[in-house]
């Protein structure tokens, strides 16, 4: 890995980046069919080569060495793409070491604790990658928009009074600076979708045969909030975007270019952890090179 590629990568992300304390409104200054000046997806092809490769070479070096652990969290409208990116982007890393998990409606069991022990139970271990495709922010998103899922959560009254969406970011955040605290990467991608593509992608999955087993009559119900749900994302990404757990706005009306950024984003944070091969002592040593005289002597 040069220091030129890693730059590169770098430089490529940080227009992405929300930093701490920003208003965002979307799609201000985020938008969709951003391309970072590139024309087309063979423009990008490349790229998201190197950066699969790199995954694979880092996934390696993290397992091994045991130290941290990364969460990806992925996180958008319906037909953003969330399924199509984890597919492209962590084609090339052993599957022993990714785990994915995609949260639906909590069960009963789940609302029988509080709204984050369910991902609480997914989080990755030391030297793995775990992927949340929907995540404890739905608990911000979903839930605001359809504030009655709150009463399916069995809260008390005084912990569905005042600001719950402000408490819930700040608990969001505390939980996410204690896994920092202990060696644990996050990593924030919000799949940014214009409106008009969403309807593109609905209807391409009712157009075509293969595509239908997709389409959900819930999709359009939920297309009509999308102003409301403009707003949830917008007021996520202002109140949760962190130093220690920044959100990467990802513009994702052209999935070739979705894929390649966050691919740029999560290739970036194993970079800047930097796990290595152990390395083992000198009698650990010693001990090898019998065995390998051993193995040599016997054939």
């Amino acid at each position: 890995m040069t220091d030129q590629a890693a730059k590169r990568i770098a430089e490529l992300i940080a227009p992405l980046r929300v930093p701490p304390a920003t208003k965002v409104r979307l799609p201000g200054r985020y938008e969709p069919g951003y391309t970072a000046r590139m024309a087309s997806k063979r423009d990008g092809a490349e790229l998201l080569q190197r950066g699969v490769s790199l995954l694979t070479e880092y996934q390696a070096r993290l397992a091994a060495q045991d130290r941290h652990g990364l969460l990806v969290v992925l996180q958008g409208p319906d037909a953003a793409g969330k399924d199509g990116t984890i597919r492209h982007v962590m084609s090339g890393v052993n599957p022993q070491g990714v785990h994915v998990h995609s949260f639906k409606v909590p069960s009963a069991e789940e609302l029988d604790h509080d709204y984050m022990w369910r991902f609480a139970q997914r989080l990755p271990g030391r030297g793995e990658i775990a992927i949340f495709n929907r995540s404890h922010y739905e608990e911000v998103l979903v839930v605001r928009v359809h504030p009655e899922h709150l009463e399916h959560e069995k809260l008390p009254a005084e912990a569905k009074s005042g600001n719950v969406w402000k408490r819930r970011y700040r608990a969001i955040n505390g939980w996410e600076h204690h896994l920092s605290d202990n060696g644990f990467r996050i990593v924030k991608l919000f799949l940014n979708l214009s409106k008009e593509e969403q309807r593109k992608r609905l209807l391409q999955r009712i157009d075509r045969p293969e595509k239908n087993w997709k389409f959900s009559a819930a999709d359009l119900r939920e297309r009509q909030s999308w102003d409301a749900y403009q707003t949830a994302y917008s007021d996520m990404l202002s109140n949760t975007s962190t130093s220690w757990a920044p959100w990467y706005v990802i513009p994702a009306d052209h999935k070739w270019f979705a894929r390649l950024a966050a691919a740029a984003v999560i290739a970036n944070a194993l970079i800047e952890i930097n796990p290595q091969f152990p390395t083992v002592d000198r009698p650990a040593r010693h001990a090898l090179l019998r065995a390998k005289a051993e193995l040599e002597a016997r054939g």
